[in-house]
Formats: C-alpha cells, sequence, structure tokens
C-alpha cells in the first residue's frame, strides 16, 4: 500500500513538471484559445478524479482523490471563465448617445 502511494505521489510530481513546462512554453497569445479547446479533457480529468476518490480505501487516498476533485473543479470553471471573457472580446461595444447623433446628423 505504501508502494502505490509512492508511486501515485511521484506520478503527481511529474505531472506538475511537465505540465509548468509546457505552460511555460507557451506564447500569451495563444494561451486563451488553448484553454477554451481543452474545456473538454477538463471535464474528462474531472470524472476520472471523481472515479479516483470513489474507489479510495485509505485516508491518504481519500485526501488526495477529494484535493484532485477540487483543482479538476477549479480548472473546468477557470477554462469556462477564461473563455466567457475570451469571447465577450470579440462583441460589437455599444453605441454612446452622442455616437448615435452624430451618425443621424450625417
Amino acid at each position: 500500500m505504501g508502494n502505490a502511494l509512492l508511486q501515485y505521489a511521484t506520478v503527481l510530481m511529474l505531472t506538475i513538471f511537465v505540465g509548468i513546462e509546457i505552460i511555460a512554453k507557451v506564447p500569451s497569445i495563444l494561451h486563451t484559445p488553448l484553454m477554451s479547446g481543452s474545456n473538454a479533457i477538463h471535464g474528462v480529468i474531472l470524472v476520472g478524479s471523481m472515479l479516483v476518490l470513489g474507489s479510495a480505501n485509505t485516508t491518504p487516498e481519500t485526501i488526495l482523490g477529494f484535493l484532485a476533485c477540487i483543482l479538476a473543479t477549479l480548472n473546468v470553471v477557470g477554462g469556462f471563465v477564461v473563455t466567457d471573457r475570451m469571447l465577450e472580446m470579440f462583441k460589437a461595444k455599444p453605441k454612446t448617445a452622442a455616437a448615435k447623433k452624430d451618425e443621424v446628423a450625417s
């Protein structure tokens, strides 16, 4: 059991380092479209973390599963917030009253 926990912790640490390296290499102009495109993957990660939490037998497994669910949920919500902000940037801005008067006068 201790060996399995050590393996899980090792995989977690490796994925953290790989994730940081991948994100650091993405230009800032591409970060938002990539994040909005990966929302479905974040949903799969959330389902996987719930499955891990459901099959947890020991306290450390339960804690790690719960932490995985929290972080996956934050990832999904953050992805949708960023996507919503990105889509707001492309909406037409409402015209002010002064701009409408100038348009009618011309």
